[in-house]
């Protein structure tokens, strides 16, 4: 079920270097998503490790990396503001949960319907997101515990050490590949900062990173079903934004490595992750697309690093605390920087008038509302506008061809396929007030698709009863003919006319 992915001294040496960068961007996003939650700073980077372990060992995408989430600390933020922290643990563990059993039913797999401009919009919204979560790091803290903006020569400072982190993560993958070249920036520039001594914001700035050993704790609740009438609609809605981010997350990382996840078993890796961090005072989590493209682009692809990650999170947090927490924010937000510009599909901006108008919008609107948002709402409402593009475009496809045939049959052959977008158009194919005594249409190249299809044949026949005449349906498909057997009194099919409706389904060739 588990394995390091690795056979050879340098792969092996390439994973751990790559966890090392990995955690280090690991520890401002925990403690920053943990203020999001209103939760203790530890909180978050004890769900950082506990999730980014188990998701790395049982989940379905190696040198994928999973944390605490912006994403999902929107949604704990009334849970714990209204009932506590105690009650997100214990949602939190309901979540994984859940995300078992979705793995289980092998759900992943509905992943595969979200389409490309769908997609494209998460990407291009979420790396918008990235960067707008970087621009808090350019304020400080005031005298009257308020916010400021850097200016003057503390912004100047921020902002070099910004460029020279982006400098060395572009500049030197072109001399050596020895190295990761995020790893190699975040040192280079936290150790110029410390030898000169420069005053700028370091991670100490965010809060202290100190703490033990996560220790098992059962959630201090009430073990009745008004906890569960409490945390059950919280833990669905952050069951959903979990595995939506993480199966996302997974198809990005399988473009970019040519390589193929498995998208059940990530839930299943997932709700075990979430269940198990709920036990150790965690606040949950899901996959990272910034710190999973950190770690691909640093050498990342096993579960390796992930796992490396990981352990050194939780090694900064029991021993190298005040170490981690001099290290200059400007180096992190550099970068994150980086991590935005690969994000972004820019090809995106270039093919935005060569693509379909439908489409164009969908790209547009799902980045907009993964910024205004969440990601789980932005992909649910461009799934929806898609299926609802592409109802509209196919409505029109529906045409008839009508004639007699040498026996005075009207014969109308049906093109497209027949469902709730072009139901209201079908109506108006046909004229059963002076069509012949008998009608056929010809379903040869044509579908039934839904129940608006067979409400709308079941109505055009009443129409032709109402004449005085036949309607015979030919050449159904053996789904169609499933469809109007199991719409019982609506429209009965069988090898001969209907005694009722005078519909008949003539199955000869």
């Amino acid at each position: 079920m588990f394995q390091l992915g690795c056979s050879s001294r340098v792969c092996f040496q390439n994973e751990i270097l790559s966890g090392l960068t990995v955690a280090l961007a690991l520890v401002p996003e925990a403690v920053a998503f943990a203020f999001v939650a209103g939760v203790d700073p530890l909180v978050g980077l004890y769900a950082a490790f506990m999730v980014g372990l188990l998701a790395s060992i049982f989940g379905g995408r190696p040198g994928m990396i999973s944390g605490a989430t912006g994403a999902m600390a929107v949604v704990m933020v009334s849970l714990v503001a209204e009932h506590g922290v105690e009650y997100l643990f214990a949602a939190v563990v309901l979540t994984g949960l859940i995300q078992v059993g979705a793995g289980i039913a092998r759900l992943g797999k509905f992943i595969r319907m979200v389409p490309y401009p769908v997609m494209l919009g998460f990407v291009n919204g979420l790396a918008i997101v990235i960067f707008l979560a970087q621009i808090q790091h350019f304020q400080f803290a005031s005298a009257d515990g308020g916010k400021e903006w850097m200016s003057g020569t503390p912004l100047m400072i921020f902002l070099g050490l910004i460029v020279l982190t982006m400098a060395i993560i572009y500049f030197l993958p072109k001399l050596t590949s020895a190295f990761p070249a995020s790893l190699a920036a975040i040192l280079t520039v936290s150790l110029l900062v410390i030898g000169l001594d420069v005053d700028t914001k370091t991670v100490g700035d965010l809060a202290s990173i100190e703490g033990g050993f996560p220790v098992f704790h059962l959630p201090s609740v009430p073990y009745n079903f008004e906890t569960l009438a409490i945390i059950f609609p919280y833990s669905i809605i952050l069951a959903a934004v979990g595995l939506i981010e993480s199966l996302l997350t997974l198809s990005l990382i399988d473009d970019v490595t040519n390589t193929r996840g498995r998208g059940n078993r990530e839930c299943v890796g997932q709700g075990i992750a979430n269940t198990v961090t709920g036990f150790f005072g965690g606040m949950g989590g899901c996959a990272m697309i910034g710190q999973s493209m950190i770690n691909v682009n640093s050498g990342g692809h096993q579960r390796l690093s992930g796992i490396s990650a990981a352990l050194f999170l939780l090694a900064f947090i029991l021993f190298a605390s005040s170490l981690i927490e001099q290290i200059p924010m400007a180096a992190l937000v550099g970068v994150m920087f980086i991590v935005v510009i690969g994000t972004f599909e820019w090809s995106s901006l270039r093919i935005m008038g060569k693509i379909p108008k439908g489409d164009a919008f969908v790209l547009i609107l799902v980045s907009a509302v993964t910024v205004a948002t969440d990601l789980a709402m932005a992909v649910v409402v461009g799934v929806i506008v898609s299926a609802l593009v592409f109802a509209w475009e196919h409505a029109k496809h529906i045409n008839v061809k009508g004639y007699d045939n040498e026996y005075g049959i009207r014969i109308y052959e049906l093109n497209g396929p027949l469902f709730f977008g072009s139901v209201n158009h079908f109506r108006d194919l046909f004229d059963p007030e002076n069509d012949p005594q008998e009608v056929i249409i010809e379903f040869q190249n044509s579908r039934v698709a839904d129940h608006s299809a067979i409400e709308a044949i079941d109505n055009l026949a009443e129409k032709y009863i109402k004449a005085g005449k036949t309607l015979h349906l030919r050449h159904l498909s053996p789904e169609c003919r499933q469809l109007l057997r199991k719409a019982g009194d609506l429209v009965e099919v069988n090898m001969m006319e209907d005694p009722t409706y005078h519909v008949a389904d003539d199955q000869l060739a």
